[in-house]
């Protein structure tokens, strides 16, 4: 279940609550009963496994070509796929 923060517009409480995303938001302060806000924050965010690397997707011929940064990687990735990259090269070569 998801942890929300919220603070009280009224005497400035602030505390963390676990609720199920069903359950209604928090609209009164158990201090003082005033109105509460709900407080958004940054979410640390921590992606595991394959796939979410430039160089994850591609084949290891091409992965030598891609030390080169963008310009290497930009030839090397039209030598790769020769359908797609029949279309990316003309525009390439005439900018």
């Amino acid at each position: 279940m998801p942890t929300y923060s919220y603070r009280c517009t009224e005497c400035s409480t602030a505390f963390d609550i676990q609720q199920a995303f069903t359950d209604d938001a928090l609209t009164e302060c158990p201090s003082c009963q005033g109105r509460l806000r709900k407080i958004f924050s940054a979410v640390g965010v921590t992606f595991n496994g394959s796939g979410f690397y430039r160089t994850d997707s591609r084949s290891s011929g091409s992965t030598g070509s891609g030390s080169g940064s963008s310009g290497s990687g930009a030839s090397g990735s039209s030598g790769s796929g020769s359908s797609s990259s029949a279309s990316a090269a003309p525009a390439a070569t005439s900018a």
